[in-house]
């Protein structure tokens, strides 16, 4: 592995360590001691933390995602610590209620910039977080190297920019985080880092493998429909999976990539919630991820060699059938529960309950914790004291967020 001191520098320069440690593993050390890292427990994933004891949280997601970003670091010769920090950061900028609430405040922030979870992460981790401030006083955040910092940002453009002059809804940075943002990857224009991609591919994996898991276990899908109900059923998670993600994979790749699945041997036929049928299931995720990062590292392997792939000496290669197939699995959590979830009334209550908040912190400041409150203080227009509430708001678990509108909204509406 072939770091430079660039990669290694970071945005505030810091005294030397001790050397026992490396910088990344330093890196690694701060995000694991972050509140923000710690507030991911009681956050949204697909189902809230609420819903039962077995579902995952932003926290337990990010955990898994790291450990399929470790095996991509190790197998390209990256720095372990690089890759699994940038996962295990990846979704500290979503606010509660997972993508319901990234909804709600965007619609907020609107007219002064938008909101976007990525964008919200690189806020965090270069000023929202407490640990680096600069000489002239100003937060820093975790103050992460470089080669870290840029391996976190999952799409490296400005809001209403993106890969060859489209404009994308996903952005990496706000306008006034770009002096870090183009700190941390300027001069690499759309293109994400090695490290990012492995981010990113292990999150998609993640994501894909283990809220099939969720749906199976909580019975939002049985097994036996596919079964029961043959090639309907499984037209109509094809039709959803196109709905959400849009024709990135065409229909026929997502029923040849079904059909491939439904032919593992770790594939369920039924469940019915005993030990054997659990376990079968822990050996259907260990068979995905195995497949998925097999088939990727052959594929990245052919195209580049054996050459070390770390910060931009490559891209990340995923065949096209590897690609469907996780689509195919992200489709059924699509069709058995996010899209259901759309039209219930707690998906309405939530959206509610995050405008309530943005109204209630703006009327009565002073009701915003400490820190928000005096960077409210020091805003100097109504832009920059919209964007501290949206901060505030965003910080929430969905456990605050719901004792915060008890307590203010109830409080300013008495």
């Amino acid at each position: 592995m072939n770091y430079s001191s660039e990669d290694l520098a970071r945005f505030v320069p810091e005294a030397a360590k001790s050397p026992w440690r490396s910088d990344f593993e330093r890196d690694r050390a701060r995000l694991i001691h972050s509140s923000a890292l710690r507030r991911l427990g009681a956050k949204t994933q697909v189902l809230g933390p609420e819903a039962d004891d077995f579902i995952r949280t932003r926290l337990t997601h990010s955990l898994e995602v790291a450990q399929v970003g470790r095996s991509f670091a190790k197998n390209f010769g990256a720095d372990p610590d690089v890759v699994e920090t940038a996962c295990l950061a990846h979704d500290l900028g979503h606010p509660p209620f997972g993508h319901n609430g990234e909804q709600v405040l965007d619609v907020v922030a609107s007219e002064i910039g938008g909101f976007e979870g990525n964008a919200q992460t690189l806020r965090i981790l270069t000023r929202l977080e407490p640990k680096r401030f600069d000489d002239a006083g100003a937060p820093a955040g975790l103050n992460l190297t470089r080669a870290v910092l840029d391996a976190t940002v999952k799409y490296p453009w400005k809001r209403h920019e993106g890969p060859a002059g489209q404009a994308s809804p996903k952005f990496g940075a706000y306008a006034d985080d770009v002096p870090v943002f183009e700190w941390a990857h300027g001069g690499h224009g759309n293109v994400k880092s090695a490290e990012a991609q492995m981010m990113d591919l292990s999150d998609d994996i993640a994501y894909s493998v283990h809220d099939l898991e969720d749906t199976i276990v909580r019975r939002a899908m049985v097994p036996q429909d596919f079964v029961a109900k043959g090639a309907a059923e499984l037209d109509a998670v094809v039709e959803s999976t196109l709905a959400w993600y849009g024709t990135k994979i065409s229909a026929g790749e997502l029923t040849a990539a079904a059909q491939r699945l439904f032919a593992l041997k770790s594939w369920p036929s039924a469940f019915n919630d005993t030990l054997r049928d659990l376990a079968q299931l822990k050996d259907l995720t260990s068979d995905l991820i195995g497949r998925f990062v097999s088939a990727v590292t052959d594929a990245t392997r052919a195209e580049i060699g054996y050459m070390p792939l770390i910060r931009y000496a490559g891209n990340v290669v995923v065949p096209r059938e590897t690609l469907a197939e996780i689509y195919f699995l992200k489709g059924i959590a699509v069709h058995y529960v996010m899209a259901p979830r759309e039209h219930e009334p707690i998906f309405f209550e939530q959206r509610t309950m995050l405008f309530d908040l943005v109204d209630a912190f703006s009327e009565d400041p002073a009701r915003l914790e400490r820190p928000f409150f005096d960077a409210y203080q020091r805003a100097e227009d109504d832009a920059e004291r919209l964007r501290v509430v949206i901060d505030q708001v965003a910080s929430l678990t969905d456990q605050s967020a719901r004792a915060y509108h008890a307590s203010l909204v109830g409080f300013l509406r008495n």
